[in-house]
């Protein structure tokens, strides 16, 4: 593309070498154990900073999931059957063999997906707080009371568990989604069959193999493999209780068509396009440096990201120029060259589709005020990005890029801010910028998304709800409503009347 990008722009190398030791076992986990793929195919698994071939894993088909989902089916009831304070002790002793492992995860996960050890041991460490907060959760969980609500009739409530749950993990967060995932799953006594994404597999595969001997077998089993084959399969086996996926909006309505057969219930976490709205009251310097961190992330692929800004027209120019200068300051590079910030994104494939919504933003008059194209490789990076005279309904503010690019926009009014941000088909997630509370509040209840953050932008918790409205899907993940999702409710009625 012709956009210039700033000569400053430019990649820190510092390849980053991995012991072959600690590379995870390049099979399929089945039953508790490591097993060769049966159809013979490959799929390679590529360093996104290098382009250069790190492992392969196994193809998975639908008779290895039939396999995996026969033991998962196996383990179920016993483990099921302990108490609460039993599988929590397990889920603590996963955290504990987390934590003392945190360095190889991370390296792992920088190697496949190109992370900043910040971002990487970020994953690992929070993946590890997911399981010990769900072992905390799952002890103290909460009913209706049992009560006579009939005449000389007890009701009691009972959570019990679906039983075989599938789960379909993205490429951004390949350790921590897969641990949002599994740890409410085990806890409310579910057992899993987990495909990874074919981009990048290595640490699930790796926390298999870490807590082999914590789990019976069967409890977790992992499938490599492609989306159509692997994830098609787990969607409409029949003795699967229910689908769990984190992914794109295609990958989500597949996963649901195909759940659609045995009515099994569906829980998706899609994507997301989070508007930023900026009032002409806002600490300016704190937005533009908030949205430094929340804007570029792991590279932008964060479904939360705070890529699309709708910013007053009396301090839009103002702002502007602080962030444009904020943005221009990161550091992008290889995991181990010092101070990196931002890697690369994942793929050849998805930096072309980045590429080309810089390109088609171009053709259209939109004009990078800093970044706006590739960068010299090898490797898959882009630079980040700040795209500025956005009209209204362009494309790069309607669509998820999901890369380093964040798109400005102004607006006048607060009712057409609040317009504006919701007319996305994504409710995943916003952020609002004010001095003002009571505007904060009515801001936030108008908002159609999941999450609404108030003078901060991507900031979790385990003990908080993640998910969205719209087409970024339903289900929550983490918080206790994760485990409720992952549990079903039955009422017993006994007549005890005499």
């Amino acid at each position: 593309m012709s956009t210039a990008v700033d000569p400053a722009q430019t990649i820190r190398r510092g390849p980053l070498t991995l012991d072959p030791t600690e590379l995870p076992p390049q099979r399929h986990f089945l039953g508790g154990e490591f097993v060769p793929g049966a159809s013979g195919g490959e799929l390679e698994i590529v360093d996104p900073c290098t382009e250069a071939r790190i492992a392969a894993v196994p193809e998975g088909t639908a008779a290895e999931v039939d396999r995996a989902v026969t033991a998962a089916r196996r383990a179920q009831p016993d483990w099921a059957r302990l108490s609460p304070k039993d599988r929590a002790s397990v889920l603590y002793r996963i955290a504990e063999r987390v934590e003392q492992h945190a360095q190889t995860m991370a390296r792992l996960e920088s190697a496949n997906t190109g992370k900043p050890p910040e971002v990487a041991e970020d994953d690992v460490l929070s993946g590890a707080d997911t399981f010990r907060f769900m072992a905390g959760a799952v002890r103290a969980s909460t009913a209706q009371a049992a009560a006579e609500y009939v005449e000389q009739h007890l009701s009691v409530l009972l959570r019990e568990p679906l039983g075989v749950v599938g789960v379909v993990t993205p490429w951004n967060y390949p350790f921590l989604m897969a641990a949002w995932k599994i740890a409410p799953i085990l806890a409310a006594g579910n057992t899993l069959v987990l495909k990874p994404s074919e981009q990048t597999p290595l640490s699930t595969l790796k926390f298999a193999e870490l807590t082999a001997d914590l789990l019976p077998p069967g409890a977790l089993n992992v499938v490599t493999g492609l989306g159509p084959e692997v994830g098609g399969a787990l969607a409409a086996h029949p003795d699967v209780d229910m689908i769990a996926l984190t992914g794109s909006v295609r990958s989500g309505q597949s996963v649901a068509r195909a759940a659609a057969d045995s009515l099994k219930r569906v829980h998706l976490e899609l994507g997301g396009k989070a508007p930023v709205l900026v009032f002409d009251d806002a600490d300016l310097d704190a937005t533009a440096t908030a949205l430094r961190t929340a804007g570029f992330w792991n590279s932008g692929q964060e479904c939360g990201a705070a890529c699309r800004v709708l910013v007053h027209e009396s301090v839009a120019e103002e702002f502007t120029a602080k962030l444009v200068d904020a943005v221009r300051a990161i550091v992008v590079g290889e995991p181990a060259a010092a101070e990196v910030e931002l890697g690369p994104v994942v793929s050849k494939a998805h930096y072309e589709r980045v590429c080309g919504f810089l390109r088609r933003a171009e053709e259209n008059g939109i004009r990078a005020a800093v970044g706006g194209g590739p960068l010299d490789g090898p490797g898959y990076f882009v630079a980040p990005t700040v795209l500025v005279d956005v009209p209204e309904g362009a494309e790069c503010a309607q669509e998820e890029i999901f890369g380093p690019v964040v798109s400005v926009e102004t607006f006048r009014t607060e009712e057409e801010a609040v317009r504006r941000a919701n007319a996305v088909p994504y409710g995943l997630a916003s952020s609002v910028w004010t001095e003002s509370g009571r505007r904060a509040q009515q801001v936030a209840a108008a908002l159609d998304f999941g999450t609404v953050w108030v003078n901060s932008h991507l900031v979790l918790a385990n003990e908080v709800p993640w998910g969205g409205f719209k087409g970024s899907g339903y289900g929550r993940d983490l918080s206790i409503y994760a485990l409720e999702d992952y549990s079903r409710t039955k009422h017993v009625m006994t007549n005890n009347g005499r």
